[in-house]
């Protein structure tokens, strides 16, 4: 079995801590924007940090658009991260009119709490919904960093919630696509566990 993880660089998201992560649970990293190393690739990671309109444009201004969602659609183990989640969605309160990927059906929500916005820091996790990579995750610490949470029209789609003043969607999953809302590249022991399931995948 091949332990080879793309990881797809269209100019955001924390690469090199991804990369030094799958690394230390076995995986061999591939940090790439060529297309042709990408449709190859056994399994893919589409990480993200910053706002979700920037990130759809580089997208789209990278021709990515269409080979994600054939990634996605091709049964391959497929992993977003944070803001490589919520662009699997239909669009964000972040950015009125700019359609994200759609792969989810749902909207991604500014968070409704009284506590500070962004949500960041440790928080745990209670599963929802089974996923292949959270199965021994119940109750584990993981690291937030957002303002805003996914809300798929689909419930079943949520494989784990975390409480912060408001139920906040912590990670959604079908199949062989499944995306964190968490950083698990800055989760320590926890975090790690679960990128060792998806090179194990």
């Amino acid at each position: 079995m091949s332990k080879e993880v793309v990881i797809i660089d269209y100019g955001m998201g924390n690469l090199h801590s991804v990369t030094k992560a799958i690394a230390a649970v076995g995986g061999k990293p591939i940090i790439t924007a060529d297309k042709e190393v990408i449709a190859k690739a056994e399994k893919i990671i589409l990480p993200g940090v910053g706002a979700f309109g920037d990130c759809m444009a580089n997208l789209h201004k990278s021709g990515l658009v269409p080979l994600i969602m054939e990634l996605l659609n091709s049964g391959k183990p497929f992993l977003g991260i944070c803001l490589g989640m919520q662009v699997l969605f239909e669009g964000s309160d972040e950015a009125p009119g700019v359609k994200g990927l759609g792969y989810f059906k749902g909207q991604v929500k500014y968070l409704q709490t009284s506590h500070k916005i962004p949500h960041m820091g440790w928080n745990k996790l209670s599963l929802k919904n089974t996923s292949p990579l959270l199965d021994e995750a119940e109750g584990e610490f993981v690291y937030f960093v957002h303002s805003f949470h996914c809300e798929p029209e689909d419930k079943s789609l949520i494989t784990a919630v975390c409480d912060y003043g408001m139920e906040v969607t912590a990670s959604v999953g079908k199949g062989n696509v499944q995306a964190f809302q968490f950083h698990p590249e800055k989760s320590s022991r926890a975090g790690l566990a679960l990128l060792k399931k998806f090179v194990e995948m």
